[in-house]
């Protein structure tokens, strides 16, 4: 190896550690201002329902005047509806470029997700600072003239920075990369994802804290309840292949609209949005304070939790066949969070009263429907204990999502991102 090629290496090195930090303040910015965003729809949403009964049409006008707005902000640069997570795969595998006017992907999954999320779409966070990450990796490279495939190496890298830095887990950011974008276990990739990671999460942690987000208490789990989480977990790689199917499903049916204009699609798909958040905005958003509230123990009746899991099982594929930008982790999570709860409460008299309680079916079902969705377990395990600090539940989501993956692959459902990959349009 020549001294020039040792030297570019080490400059990689070099380059990642102040693009990680630009990542982080992206990223921690994306989630202050969906913070706030998701306060001020909170508060617009209190004031509509003191209008009475017209106030309905408040939070119906403003999901699909977002809707619309955030689709028409995605239509003006390619690859920005969506997650985008399915395009950071497709560059690594040399199926697609990140493209000459990549930077513009910035503002537009900056805003357009913003907008979108901010007025009620059941879509997730992860999926804008994902892309962005990659983007900045990407261009990092180019504008600091590292080679070819360092420059790759810096878009998948600081793609997991993204992850890291959405969710506040610089492990989970690092599997992510290894087991789902590059599926691949390379030193060099795995020491660049390392210090990305680490650099995003430490500058997000400046603006959002660095608390994890669903911070719960440790949680005992007898050794004879693992046969339960084995079950659990088969029962949602069933449901997560079916998500997956619901989600590929309406995008197609929704491209067979040809003679209605996207934005117009977006617009009347923001509107049923806003329906279900004006009966309770619970039912619409990411889902994080409904995903708290499971997991703090709190069990609604079961035909609470079976109309919630129903509603959101459908209302995430309709606000990501909007055309908007937006991911489909978030959503999921609170899904699995839903499942896990309306699980333990069926499931809880025939369970000795000194067993698990509901929120530990939560926690297992967070990790248990990512796996049978993404096909990404450990990814999916490490996440979600970042983000709660449950590592008693190890054993039970371990033995959960090795369920949920195994079931899902033997009902041939294909993970989630394959298939999204594969409806890219080609040279994308």
């Amino acid at each position: 190896m020549t001294a020039a090629r040792v030297r570019e290496g080490y400059r990689a090195y070099l380059v990642v550690v102040p693009a990680g930090c630009l990542v982080g303040l992206v990223g921690g910015a994306f989630r202050w201002a969906l913070e706030h965003a998701d306060r001020l729809r909170g508060e617009v949403l209190e004031a509509a329902a003191g209008f009475g009964a017209p106030g309905w049409l408040i939070p119906v006008a403003l999901a699909a005047l977002g809707a619309a707005v955030a689709c028409a902000i995605a239509r003006r640069v390619p690859n920005a509806a969506g997650s985008g997570i399915q395009h950071v795969e497709a560059v690594w595998r040399g199926e697609a470029e990140s493209g000459s006017r990549s930077l513009w992907l910035l503002p537009a999954k900056f805003f357009g997700g913003l907008i979108a999320m901010g007025s009620g779409l059941v879509l997730g966070r992860e999926g804008p600072i994902v892309h962005m990450g990659a983007t900045i990796g990407s261009e990092a490279g180019r504008r600091t003239r590292l080679g070819a495939e360092d420059t790759r190496l810096l878009h998948a890298a600081l793609s997991g920075a993204g992850l890291a830095a959405a969710f506040s887990a610089p492990l989970g950011g690092l599997l992510f990369v290894c087991e789902e974008v590059t599926r691949s276990v390379r030193p060099r990739l795995v020491l660049l994802t390392l210090m990305g990671t680490a650099t995003a999460v430490a500058c997000s942690g400046l603006l959002v804290g660095d608390a994890p987000i669903f911070p719960v208490s440790a949680v005992p789990v007898p050794v004879w309840t693992l046969p339960v989480f084995l079950l659990f977990g088969a029962a949602a790689g069933a449901l997560g292949a079916a998500y997956s199917g619901l989600v590929v499903g309406m995008l197609t049916a929704c491209d067979r609209l040809t003679r209605a204009p996207l934005v117009v699609r977006a617009t009347v798909i923001g509107a049923v949005v806003g329906l279900l958040m004006a009966y309770d905005p619970l039912l619409a958003g990411g889902g994080d304070p409904l995903s708290e509230r499971l997991l703090t123990g709190e069990s609604p009746a079961v035909a609470v939790l079976a109309a919630y899991l129903a509603i959101r099982f459908v209302a995430g594929p309709l606000s990501y066949a909007a055309a908007t930008p937006g991911g489909l982790f978030a959503p999921l999570l609170t899904l699995g969070a839903l499942w896990g709860t309306l699980a333990h409460a069926v499931a809880a008299p025939l369970l000795p009263a000194q067993s698990v309680g509901p929120g530990a079916f939560a926690l297992a079902g967070m990790a248990a429907l990512f796996a049978g969705v993404v096909r990404a377990p450990i990814t999916g395990v490490v996440l979600v204990v970042e983000m709660t600090g449950a590592t008693t539940l190890l054993v039970p989501m371990l033995v959960a999502c090795f369920a949920a993956t195994l079931t899902a692959d033997r009902l041939g459902s294909e993970p989630i991102y394959d298939s999204l990959r594969r409806r890219m349009p080609a040279h994308s």
